[in-house]
């Protein structure tokens, strides 16, 4: 296969698979023909054609993956059509428990509710719900706790390509 064509295979894949996918989800899918850097060169590739001509659609990378969606400079036009689903606004307990676990993550249950010093029962279920955190296994202690770390969905909320991006705690200090 040629190169262009493969781009555009590609862009196809990403396009009616719709969620994040990784370069050798893709490599897998094309046969194994290219590397994965050369995989990632014709992502960025695409990136950047998309972004050079204000297209309606975007790539965005996600920690180790890549994933089309709109262009957020469209979103009043989509919204028009398509209705959004109403997302309750998280509370600030809700809040506090969401960034314990972005900065602390894997963490259990436990070790949140020690930080806060509250029950945080609800918090999580919501998290969970609005699918900005997820059960990331056990740990092999007594009880088999269960960890919680955030998702690819938290990242795109705060649209952040990883979690290496979120500012750094001590840049909070004093703002109580």
């Amino acid at each position: 296969m040629k190169r262009e064509e493969i781009k555009y295979i590609i862009e196809a894949v990403m396009f009616a698979y719709g969620d994040p996918i990784g370069i050798k989800e893709l490599n897998t899918i094309i046969n194994d023909e290219l590397s994965s850097k050369e995989i990632e060169i014709m992502l960025n590739d695409l990136i950047n054609e998309y972004q050079e001509k204000e297209r309606g659609l975007q790539i965005i990378k996600l920690e180790d993956k890549y994933q089309m969606c709109t262009n957020t400079k469209y979103a009043n036009f989509i919204n028009k059509i398509v209705e959004p689903q109403k997302k309750k606004s998280l509370s600030q307990a809700t809040l506090e428990t969401l960034t314990i676990i972005a900065y602390k993550q894997p963490i259990t249950k436990l070790e949140i509710e020690n930080i806060r010093g509250v029950k945080c029962d609800k918090a999580i279920s919501t998290l969970c719900d609005n699918n900005l955190i997820v059960e990331a296994g056990r740990l092999e202690k007594i009880g088999r706790p269960i960890i919680y770390k955030t998702t690819d969905e938290f990242l795109k909320s705060l649209e952040l390509e990883k979690l290496e991006d979120l500012p750094a705690l001590d840049e909070f200090q004093g703002l109580k």
